[in-house]
């Protein structure tokens, strides 16, 4: 299937290791979810798979995005860290993105969700960042909110207050969460959060291989 390899490009940060239970080929559910991750919908991805004589419904292309359980590599060692919070609607709830993003290599190092925002949850956050990054030594920007300055000094983090500059890093990320959602903005419909938040940091993971 040449063609189906030359969409599907290198992705080898897809572990494909499920798939083995799978009744579809690798190259198909490979496609499927860079598809999906790329900004497609579930339907017109459905569709797309169709070119290839292959049938599938929305939920088995959804199941491969949760099952391949996709999420941005540990062990970086930023110079710097950008971190903010958008909202993220879910239905009729609203959710608070965190997300901690490297300004000088655009990679997406740290996202979740949460119910609110805090700085309880705030320094939950970069405590979940330290475990996966060696961060101590980095210099954050943040803006002006205190829950984000708060949740710094507790934690011993130096931090700049950055309107612009290496900080639009995390607000382009933002834009490209915003715009790449299945249904083309902010809003997860018919999804539970955990769903979504998986979808997030499969979709972080995706960026993370552009770059």
């Amino acid at each position: 299937m040449p063609e189906i390899a030359r969409l599907t490009g290198c992705s080898d940060w897809i572990d494909l290791g499920f798939v083995e239970r799978e009744r579809t080929p690798k190259q198909i559910v490979e496609l499927g979810i860079r598809l999906h991750l790329a900004g497609l919908s579930l339907s017109n991805t459905v569709s797309e798979l169709e070119e290839f004589g292959v049938e599938r419904s929305r939920k088995a292309v959804h199941d491969w995005v949760q099952k391949a359980d996709l999420q941005p590599v540990d062990g970086k060692s930023p110079d710097h860290v950008a971190i903010d919070e958008t909202v993220i609607q879910i239905d009729t709830e609203q959710f608070w993105l965190y997300a901690a993003v490297d300004p000088d290599s655009n990679h997406i190092l740290h996202i979740r969700l949460y119910a609110g925002r805090t700085t309880a949850l705030t320094e939950m956050f970069l405590r979940e960042l330290k475990q996966k990054h060696d961060v101590d030594d980095a210099l954050f920007l943040v803006d002006g909110a205190p829950w984000l300055h708060k949740a710094c000094e507790r934690h011993g983090l130096r931090f700049q207050h950055e309107t612009h500059g290496n900080r639009n890093a995390v607000e382009r990320v933002y834009r490209e969460v915003k715009r790449r959602t299945h249904i083309f903005s902010n809003t997860f419909s018919h999804a539970n959060p955990e769903t979504a938040e998986n979808w997030l940091l499969a979709h972080a993971r995706w960026l993370n291989a552009l770059n």
